[in-house]
C-alpha cells in the first residue's frame, strides 16, 4: 500500500440544524484510508455511519474539517465537480440494490458508464466483465424483479466496479439478505479485495465487520475504537 492515503479524513464534524436544535452527527473524525484497504465502519444505530459514508461518497459536505481524497480537498467542490468525482471515482453498493427495475441487469451496469461519455464498444466490454466478475454473466438479458436478492446485490456491485473506481463504498450491503445469500456477497467483497479493490463498508453487524482487515467503531459520532484483523479471509470462511 502506498504511504499517502487514498482517503484522509482531519476533524470532520457534521452539525444538522433543525428547530433551532444543533446535532451533532459527527465530531472531530480523524480517519486514514490507504489503497487497498478493506475497512468496516461499524457501531449502533444512530452513531453517525451513514453520514460519515455519505461525506466519503461526496453526497453530503462536512460542517468542518477537511477530507482528502486522492490528495485532493473535496469538502467544498461545486455540485457538478462533485458529482464527475462520484462517477468516475466511486462506486457505491448500497443496501436496496438501487437497480432500475425496466433495465436489464446489463443495462443496469452500463448505465453509469453512459453519463461519462464512453464510447459504447468499451461500455460493453465493461459491463460484461463486470458481471462476470461477479459470476452473473448468464444473467445479463433479465430483469431485476427475475432474480433473488442476493442476485440482484451482486449486479449492484458489478454496477459499482465496472467504472473501476477507486473506492467502493458499501451501505450496510447484507442488510436486506438472509443469512446465506449474507455470507455470500461478503465472501466476494473479501474476493475482490483480495483482488486489490479499496472497500469501505457499513454495518453494524460486528459478524460481518470482522470480514474487513480493519474496523472503526463510531458511538455518538466519535470514533471510540479500531481493530486489525490480520487475517480477515478467514474470518469469511
Amino acid at each position: 500500500m502506498s504511504n499517502s492515503p487514498l482517503i484522509a479524513l482531519d476533524a470532520v464534524t457534521k452539525v444538522f440544524l433543525t428547530d433551532e436544535v444543533e446535532t451533532h452527527a459527527l465530531s472531530g473524525i480523524h480517519l486514514d484510508i490507504h489503497k487497498g484497504e478493506y475497512v468496516a465502519i461499524a457501531g449502533p444505530s444512530g452513531c453517525g455511519k451513514s453520514t460519515l459514508l455519505s461525506i466519503l461518497g461526496l453526497l453530503d459536505t462536512p460542517t468542518d474539517g477537511t477530507y482528502l481524497l486522492n490528495g485532493r480537498p473535496v469538502q467544498s467542490l461545486a455540485l457538478a465537480e462533485r458529482a464527475r468525482i462520484r462517477n468516475r471515482e466511486i462506486g457505491f453498493i448500497f443496501q436496496s440494490f438501487n437497480l432500475i427495475g425496466d433495465l436489464t441487469v446489463f443495462e443496469n451496469v452500463e448505465l453509469p458508464l453512459t453519463y461519462r461519455g464512453m464510447p459504447a464498444a468499451e461500455r460493453k466490454q465493461r459491463a460484461q466483465a463486470a458481471l462476470e466478475q461477479v459470476g452473473m454473466g448468464h444473467r445479463a438479458k433479465h430483469l431485476p424483479s427475475q432474480l433473488s436478492g442476493g442476485q440482484q446485490q451482486r449486479v449492484a456491485v458489478a454496477r459499482a466496479l465496472a467504472g473501476s473506481p477507486a473506492v467502493l463504498l458499501a451501505d450496510e450491503p447484507t442488510g436486506n439478505l438472509d443469512s446465506k445469500n449474507g455470507e455470500a456477497v461478503m465472501n466476494l467483497l473479501a474476493d475482490l479485495h483480495r483482488g486489490g479493490a479499496t472497500i469501505v463498508m457499513v454495518t453494524h453487524d460486528t459478524r460481518f465487520a470482522r470480514h474487513a482487515a480493519r474496523s472503526v467503531h463510531l458511538f455518538d459520532g466519535r470514533v471510540v475504537e479500531e481493530n486489525a484483523f490480520t487475517k480477515a479471509a478467514e474470518s469469511s470462511l
